[in-house]
């Protein structure tokens, strides 16, 4: 496959889109925080809950202070609140074993409590500016079309960072680029259902553009419906506790009206066993 840094790097100059994680001085804390609210959640959702969050909790000891309740509380409708959980957890042991700073060390990003692989690369790379490949859902998309010749990448795996380090030029901030420009080009143009292949600055070296655009088997794994579902029950019962927060709810007060009684006591047991709700006297209520 012909380099793509080349030519994503001069896309990425012209149109990466204007988003806070990217300004200069955003800072490491931020980026961390900022790495946990986009899992699974789009960029129009996170930013005002970011900038929310950072305002109130400006490092990751302004957030260790605080009772996990009052994350879980703050997430609001994000979804997947054990992220709260995760990033509260992960503030004191910032706390605790780095003296408040966020590190730089990708193992030590690793130790950290809901950090895995591109998290822990994607702020050593867009906060401390060091050279990793960071791979995500999009890069992933980009280089199994360009490279491969598939509609859609294969099950995420170890050998994604070797394939990405490949591409990455020497200078370490062109990598940096690389890397953003990579997942931008993914979430922007070269999307899972409409690609806007007519723009993209890889379509003269795209494999799968050249093939015609065959279907591949879509491998990715399917959210289940949500309505009606357990996590709905679940986001029912959490908006109790974050609305009488810090105060508890009487069981008998926590959403008595849904249709499946059987389903609302396994959506609170299935939070009290995640560590987002406990039970004491009766009542319920966010961990404190």
């Amino acid at each position: 496959m012909p380099g793509i840094a080349a030519p994503l790097i001069a896309w990425y100059r012209d149109n990466a889109r204007d988003l806070p994680w990217r300004r200069p001085g955003f800072g490491a804390w931020g980026t961390l925080v900022s790495e946990f609210m986009l899992q699974q959640t789009p960029v129009a959702r996170v930013i005002p809950h970011l900038e929310a969050w950072l305002g109130r909790w400006p490092t990751a000891t302004d957030l260790a202070a605080a009772a996990p309740s009052e994350a879980v509380t703050q997430w609001a409708n994000l979804g997947y609140p054990r992220r709260a959980l995760w990033l509260h957890r992960a503030a004191v042991e910032i706390r605790d074993r780095h003296d408040g700073v966020v590190p730089r060390d990708v193992d030590a990003l690793l130790a950290l409590t809901g950090i895995g692989d591109y998290t822990a690369r994607a702020v050593a790379v867009f906060a401390y500016g060091d050279r990793h490949p960071v791979v995500d859902t999009n890069t992933r998309r980009v280089l199994a079309r360009v490279a491969d010749g598939v509609a859609q990448p294969g099950p995420p795996g170890k050998s994604d960072l070797a394939r990405m380090a490949a591409e990455l030029p020497a200078d370490i901030g062109e990598a940096a680029i690389v890397n953003a420009a990579a997942m931008e080009l993914g979430a922007i143009v070269c999307t899972a259902r409409a690609p806007k292949c007519g723009i993209c600055p890889l379509a003269a070296q795209c494999a799968w553009r050249a093939a015609g655009y065959p279907a591949s088997e879509d491998r990715r794994r399917r959210q289940a419906k949500y309505e009606g579902s357990d996590r709905q029950a679940r986001g029912a019962v959490l908006k109790v506790l974050r609305e009488a927060a810090p105060a508890a709810v009487p069981l008998d007060d926590v959403v008595p009206d849904w249709p499946d009684p059987v389903q609302r006591d396994r959506a609170i047991d299935s939070l009290i066993a995640d560590g987002l709700a406990e039970a004491e006297g009766g009542a319920l209520f966010l961990p404190r």
